[in-house]
């Protein structure tokens, strides 16, 4: 028999138990937006932005190569030394606007090559596997989120990297037909009397109603591309609600190209163009918005330097991470580029990690969020303090 809380799950009311932040976020400190779009699966950097000008690049990567700018199905020129991948039209067309920047040879703490260990380091803020039982961004929050709520996971399950004392919301479209007028009115008798559903009831509306327009064309067919591109547009509708959130996480997995992975066009060309579609239905829904909003999109790890027996790559270290918005401070690529030689390559295979991913998420909280860099030391990336933060990421 269902209880009462499977009963509003069923009836598509995914948000019933958490507090919807159209009730909850009158307060808070920043009008700034993050979003904060985690690829699982780890991405190869050398095909998200290729540094096609690198004198070893072209024999290290093989049939994985990418034609120079200007070519057919060629890269799109960064800065004469890095392109991004062809699938990336609109973040490109951010680029030249002077709102993305790419931060390459980037990587968490992390050196081996597990996806679960990667991604609990990647959101823990640590610098060892299970060592922090929170996550960075719910830790981030208490300074201008004070009781509030102004973080919301768009996923069935809140990620790590906003689980934590701070309180936050999660919501996801249901796989399940939304429940009719008739059906909502007898719950809402139903729940009259009993104060805690009567409210989690009242919320799951108002939060349905913020994300509205959300098509039902993916529910139920496993294309969590085509999920991930309606999702961002429900992120935006969130973030530009009067008394909505200001922190979004998104998720799209599919990155483990072991086999055919392609290189202009095939599975990772469509990943890429699908994250491209997203990043720009986000910009779309935030309007005016878009203008107070940095979206940093990372990855657990990188993937190895040269093509394997199956066409694709494996797990490998360090990769690229992007950073999108309108408060950006873009139009370039941030590299300590260590090279492709035999001799460059950490353990003679991956691309060499050379700056800390905490070092850009530190800049953008400080930068973008204005929170103190002495309580992002301290409490958001604890012994962290090799790390230092990337400078100049946000319009000041």
């Amino acid at each position: 028999m269902l209880n009462r809380r499977e009963l509003l799950r069923a009836m598509g009311l995914t948000a019933f138990a958490s507090h919807v932040p159209a009730l909850a976020l009158a307060s808070a400190s920043t009008d700034a937006r993050l979003v904060l779009v985690v690829l699982r699966g780890a991405v190869d950097g050398l095909a998200l932005a290729a540094p096609y000008a690198d004198p070893d690049y072209r024999n290290v990567r093989g049939e994985l190569t990418l034609a120079k700018p200007g070519s057919a199905n060629g890269l799109l020129d960064l800065d004469g030394f890095f392109g991004l991948h062809p699938s990336f039209d609109g973040v490109h067309e951010r680029f030249v606007h002077g709102e993305a920047t790419i931060v390459h040879a980037v990587a968490s703490p992390y050196r081996a090559r597990s996806h679960f260990d990667g991604q609990d380091m990647l959101e823990n803020g640590g610098d060892t596997v299970g060592g922090l039982r929170d996550g960075w961004l719910n830790r981030a929050l208490a300074p201008v989120a004070g009781d509030h709520e102004i973080a919301i996971a768009l996923a069935q399950n809140t990620p790590l990297v906003l689980r934590g004392d701070n309180s936050v919301t999660s919501w996801a479209p249901s796989k399940l037909p939304d429940a009719d007028a008739d059906t909502i009115a007898r719950l809402q008798r139903l729940y009259a009397g009993d104060a805690f559903f009567a409210t989690r009831l009242e919320q799951a509306l108002n939060s349905r109603e913020i994300a509205q327009g959300m098509s039902g064309s993916s529910r139920g067919r496993g294309n969590d591309a085509r999920q991930f591109e309606e999702m961002m547009a429900s992120a935006a509708r969130f973030l530009v609600a009067p008394d909505g959130p200001r922190i979004a996480v998104v998720e799209l997995g599919g990155w483990d190209t072991h086999a055919n992975q392609g290189s202009a066009s095939g599975a990772l060309a469509n990943r890429f163009a699908a994250l491209d579609t997203g990043l720009a239905n986000l910009r779309t829904g935030l309007g005016v918005a878009w203008k107070n909003t940095a979206v940093a999109v990372v990855t657990e790890f990188g993937r190895t330097v040269h093509v394997n027996g199956t066409r694709g790559t494996d797990h490998g270290t360090a990769t690229a991470a992007l950073l999108v918005g309108g408060a950006v401070a873009g139009g370039k690529v941030i590299a300590d580029w260590p090279g492709l030689g035999r001799n460059d390559l950490y353990a003679g295979r991956d691309l060499q990690p050379t700056t800390d991913l905490r070092s850009l998420f530190k800049g953008v909280l400080e930068q973008h969020l204005a929170i103190d860099a002495g309580f992002v030391e301290r409490t958001v990336f604890p012994g962290s303090r090799g790390a230092r933060p990337l400078e100049n990421l946000i319009r000041s």
